[in-house]
């Protein structure tokens, strides 16, 4: 008894041990979160006015603003899940649902998992080379767009792949037994029942394509200029938020306009995941 009791009573110490461990890991994992976004917020916020987010900045008449980078952040957003989305998600039920050599399902993993590995820098060469010389976009928002469909492919296709294997292999048996066909299957079935990994992988490709400065200085560029509609801001360059405050603290030292521009940042990412979580439920209710 005595041996037993001093065996239990070492199992209770590490249970204590490890989850103390843990709660103190989460604790300053959360803690750092919370100091790291309040001191961009208390930096950033008092600095962001109504001429920083609705003007172009201007030599002449020695003003900053960052409407044209708000503008071209959203349409790379907008143009980059576009493409990637169906295509991400499309490869990853492929690989899922219908791929059954082994072989090739294992090379495809290997390389998306290789890519999303890459540095961004080697992403903006290639979409130098590819697109904006090559292909002959220039310059331009739509070579940064398409440059960053490249780099976010791997985490949707993976994220999404991931979140199909979840699914019980009793869902696809049952919907097969009661007549369905496989398409109308992983329409109703398989991709409801995977919209978390989806929603995760979206949230992960807008956080990369918002804060991606080094593929963009290659392919997208500086440009400041507001575009009179959405298809022609495409063809010129334009810098982006991430872009902007590279500019502003690197190049010119206003460090009180890259908070502002962080704050915005931060803002705008936590917006559209929120808007992506809104949707999300929307699905969910939908597809009960």
């Amino acid at each position: 008894m005595n041996g037993q009791d001093r065996r239990s009573g070492r199992r209770r110490a590490y249970d204590i041990f490890f989850k103390t461990v843990v709660y103190l890991s989460a604790f300053l994992t959360v803690a750092l979160l919370v100091v790291l976004i309040g001191y961009i917020f208390v930096r950033g916020l008092p600095h962001i006015t109504g001429q920083l987010l609705s003007t172009a900045p201007s030599v002449l008449k020695d003003t900053i603003g960052i409407l044209p980078n708000i503008l071209n952040t959203l349409y790379i957003i907008l143009f980059t899940l576009l493409i990637a989305l169906p295509l991400g998600v499309g490869a990853a039920v492929y690989l899922t649902e219908y791929a059954s050599n082994k072989t090739f399902i294992r090379i495809v993993e290997f390389a998306t998992e290789t890519l999303a590995g890459i540095p961004s820098i080697i992403y903006g060469l290639v979409g130098m080379l590819f697109f904006a010389q090559m292909l002959g976009f220039q310059t331009s928002l739509l070579s940064g767009g398409c440059t960053l469909v490249i780099m976010i492919l791997p985490t949707i296709i993976r994220t999404t792949q991931e979140s199909l294997k979840t699914v019980p292999q009793s869902y696809r048996e049952g919907a097969l037994g009661l007549g369905a066909t496989k398409w109308y299957m992983i329409r109703t079935i398989i991709l409801p029942s995977s919209l978390d990994g989806i929603v995760t992988g979206c949230i992960l490709s807008i956080g990369r394509i918002v804060g991606e400065s080094a593929a963009l200085l290659f392919t997208a560029g500086v440009g400041t200029v507001v575009a009179n509609n959405i298809f022609s801001a495409f063809t010129r360059s334009g810098g982006t938020l991430s872009v902007a405050l590279y500019m502003y603290v690197s190049e010119r030292g206003e460090f009180d306009v890259g908070f502002a521009i962080a704050a915005i940042l931060m803002l705008l990412v936590l917006c559209i995941n929120g808007a992506a979580k809104l949707v999300e439920k929307k699905l969910r209710r939908k597809t009960k």
